[in-house]
């Protein structure tokens, strides 16, 4: 039984430790987004550079240039502080590559009434990766046209679309009409120290009975015996 009660003990104690180290990680990784939200935009990484996108590449500030395709955009389901409705993503063509643009938010009632604008554009955003499969406990559907996740591949090859970046750009810019940029949302948990605390508080917990238990056995042998 002492062999089982240390074994638990340790485990509940690294389990603590290592949430104090997933926390570190957590810290280290949200001062680097928040670094790279400050940081001046970049030009949108060309076919050159897909390979190396990695996971520290996300959030990165973007600029591009091109002309959107016109009578390409897809409507992603989306759920935002406006309410549900559809992100839009358009292709814009640079001329080196074809980058797929979140040109923003629409309410239901919006869709199919927001074409890109034509001619050159200039775009700012912040680099995203792919959603492969789905959202919204749903999978995309490409025959029927129904998007649940910004899943870029399977939406370039919806579009018949080629030499598409594996990213995607999220419009930063707000505007006051349709699409509405500028709703990336940019939160990490960090329950990391809570997680932490509760690990601990069982470890002591466990030897706060221990002690209880052996007290308590120590004084029913030491009694006295009662007279029959």
């Amino acid at each position: 039984m002492g062999t089982l009660i240390c074994l638990v003990f340790a485990a509940l104690v690294a389990l603590g430790i290592w949430q104090l180290e997933r926390r570190s990680w957590k810290l280290a990784l949200i001062a680097q987004v928040e670094q790279r939200l400050h940081a001046p935009p970049v030009a949108a990484p060309g076919p050159e550079a897909w390979s190396t996108i990695g996971d520290g590449d996300v959030y990165t500030r973007l600029v591009a240039s091109g002309r959107y395709r016109p009578g390409a955009d897809t409507f992603v389901q989306a759920s935002t502080t406006l309410g549900p409705g559809y992100w839009v993503l358009t292709p814009l063509d640079t001329g080196k590559f074809t980058l797929m643009v979140n040109r923003g938010f629409v309410p239901p009632e919006q869709r199919g009434k927001v074409a890109a604008p034509q001619g050159q554009v200039a775009v700012e955003g912040l680099l995203r990766a792919t959603e492969p499969g789905g959202g919204f406990l749903r999978s995309n559907d490409p025959a029927q046209d129904r998007w649940y996740s910004r899943d870029i591949s399977a939406i370039a090859a919806k579009r018949g679309l080629e030499n598409v970046a594996p990213y995607f750009i999220d419009a930063t810019e707000p505007r006051s009409g349709w699409p509405r940029g500028g709703l990336t949302v940019v939160r990490f948990r960090n329950n990391h120290l809570g997680y932490a605390f509760t690990w601990f508080g069982l470890a002591a917990g466990l030897l706060i009975m221990v002690g209880v238990a052996r007290r308590w056995g120590r004084e029913v042998q030491e009694a006295p015996p009662h007279d029959a």
